[in-house]
């Protein structure tokens, strides 16, 4: 028996962003229509106080397979020079319980996560969304371009990070590899203003974005809020937004954007319209008028993980990519 091990360089060369967005739609219908299980991560918070160990298991019916992606988040990490994320997916066969792979997982996250928000973009936002803002200007920052670049004929870009030169070292590099109009700005106010799309991708643990900001017809992917304590929406955003989850079960437990909105009294427990699988399956409507603020508020969940895994597997083995490791008998 062995398995395959599969390095960051495998998983970028097999996973092309357009591919990955498909593979998000086929795993969150799934999870949609009952054909897979889905159990909320657990978190581990290390006594150092340096970050955080996640683990989150997963099922799917189609592709079958099962697996886990265990996980850690070390916001410290961005000062090495490291991505903050840390881990591996490791996929095993539903018949026999074989392992079958390890792949990276700061890849996978990567890829995966901006693909999910480049899905909920395709499904939410206006045809003609172009003016595109990014809050961060870190790994997440470059794969969100090019997800939204992906489902989106954005043509201006202005990003903002709390550090101005790397929001200007961002901007100079993205111009220059998609030969887009990107501009560093001063604030996230001024990135925000006019946006047809908003990408909030920091590591915040209190409001970077307010409601009035925000454009009417303008869609927000939130994606760096992933506790029930850090938020970077304020209550008022929330409010104005049509808001899709990944998963209702994980945002009622873990999204501190719609908690805390909650908990001020923004928001009442039904502000949620669905999740990105019920417009997949037709079971609730999307965007219902162009002034309409939408909200995906992404958590990432370990069907996306799965899917993305299974298939970097399958490619890596076609095309004799990764090492193989036995594991004995």
């Amino acid at each position: 028996m062995s398995v395959l091990i599969l390095s960051g360089d495998d998983v970028r060369a097999l996973l092309p962003m357009a591919t990955c967005i498909e593979l998000m739609a086929g795993a969150l219908r799934t999870l949609a229509e009952g054909e897979a299980v889905q159990p909320l991560r657990q978190a581990l918070g290390l006594t150092n106080g340096k970050g955080l160990l996640g683990v989150m298991p997963a099922q799917l019916a189609t592709p079958p397979v099962a697996g886990v992606k265990v996980i850690t988040v070390m916001p410290g990490n961005h000062a090495r020079g490291l991505d903050s994320h840390q881990g591996t997916v490791q996929l095993f066969d539903v018949d026999e319980g074989r392992p079958l792979a390890i792949l990276d997982a700061a890849s996978i996250t990567e890829i995966r996560t901006a693909a999910a928000s480049g899905l909920a973009t395709r499904l939410l936002a206006r045809d003609d969304a172009a003016e595109l803002a990014l809050l961060g200007s870190g790994v997440q920052a470059r794969s969100h371009l090019e997800a939204m670049r992906a489902v989106r004929p954005i043509r201006r870009v202005r990003v903002w990070s709390r550090t101005l030169e790397h929001a200007r070292r961002f901007a100079d590099r993205a111009a220059a590899e998609s030969g887009l109009e990107v501009v560093a700005v001063d604030s996230a106010r001024q990135a925000v203003a006019g946006a047809d799309v908003v990408c909030t991708l920091t590591g915040a643990r209190r409001p970077i974005v307010e409601g009035e900001w925000l454009a009417p017809g303008c869609h927000v992917n939130a994606v760096g809020a992933c506790t029930k304590t850090s938020r970077e929406l304020d209550g008022a955003a929330v409010a104005r937004a049509r808001v899709f989850v990944d998963r209702r079960e994980s945002a009622e437990n873990e999204a501190g954007d719609l908690i805390l909105a909650r908990d001020e009294g923004a928001i009442g427990d039904d502000h949620v319209a669905g999740e990105l699988g019920d417009l997949l399956t037709g079971r609730v409507a999307g965007r219902t008028a162009a002034e309409e603020i939408t909200l995906f508020e992404s958590l990432g969940i370990g069907v996306e993980d799965l899917a993305a895994g299974w298939h970097v597997y399958r490619r890596a083995r076609d095309a004799g990519r990764g090492i193989a490791v036995s594991l004995g008998d």
